[in-house]
């Protein structure tokens, strides 16, 4: 594959762009499209790739990657229907959008992969999930692996499963910001200036998400380790137990799947 169109150059599209560059694409191999146009100038002017309107992109490219917001999805399916070339790649990074979304907007047999990527891509380390439309091959989800192993880790899912995705990580970063934040304040609360318990918990998240990545042992063997008898870890545990915290992020990834399934239902009905 020579030629990546990336349709949209919001924080991810970016990202994209920036991961290729970085994972060894030529400028030559890549363009965007971006509605306001000092956003163009500045993303070519640091990344040096070159800007084009949706027609001019898609019909040079042989992969196309969606990646605006699902809401503005309708004129960039209808620009593209009279663009795009005979089995051009179709990448959806929109949540929610079902590959039949596109298959139905598009020429007939126009290969889809759908993605859940999430914003760690910005550093390179994104959790994307692929899922396969009816016309995409083995070939074209290894072509989708490659382009986002330049941005991090991904694997394969069905594609009933993409809302679950959607929930858990794709929303995932969010709730860690969350839970950050709210412990940066109890540092706070405990008398420790902001930038000391910013430091202090940004680096033992850090370290903790390496012991999950890195240690063959289940989360729950890794929090005992921490837990001694009587001690502080427990006393915390137990409040967090006390206040439901458990059942309330397994509610807030249930909603935030409902919600993904409403934007694709919204999006279909347009």
């Amino acid at each position: 594959m020579t030629r990546i169109a990336v349709l949209g150059a919001g924080k991810i599209g970016e990202a994209l762009l920036a991961g290729l560059l970085a994972a060894g694409r030529s400028v030559d191999d890549l363009t965007f499209t971006e509605r306001h146009p000092e956003r163009a100038a500045d993303l070519t002017s640091r990344l040096g790739v070159a800007a084009a309107d949706v027609t001019t992109a898609a019909a040079k490219a042989e992969a196309v990657v969606v990646a605006v917001k699902p809401q503005d999805i309708a004129p960039v399916l209808a620009e593209l229907k009279s663009a795009i070339r005979p089995g051009t790649l179709v990448v959806s990074l929109c949540a929610g959008l079902p590959t039949a979304l596109f298959e139905g907007g598009l020429p007939e047999g126009t290969p889809v992969v759908r993605v859940m990527p999430n914003t760690p891509m910005l550093v390179g380390e994104a959790m994307s999930a692929i899922s396969a439309g009816t016309h995409a091959t083995d070939e074209h989800l290894a072509t989708v692996e490659e382009m986002l192993g330049a941005v991090g880790r991904v694997v394969r899912v069905p594609e009933s499963q993409q809302d679950a995705v959607t929930a858990l990580s794709g929303s995932g970063p969010a709730y860690f910001f969350y839970l950050v934040e709210a412990m940066i304040d109890a540092g706070i609360l405990l008398g420790l200036p902001r930038a000391v318990a910013a430091d202090l918990i940004v680096q033992s998240a850090f370290g903790a998400a390496r012991m999950l990545r890195e240690s063959a042992d289940h989360p729950v063997i890794l929090r005992e380790a921490v837990t001694s008898p009587a001690g502080t870890t427990i006393a915390a545990i137990r409040e967090l137990e006390r206040h439901g915290v458990r059942a309330a992020l397994i509610d807030a990834i249930e909603a935030a799947r409902d919600r993904s399934v409403e934007l694709g239902r919204a999006a279909e009905s347009r």
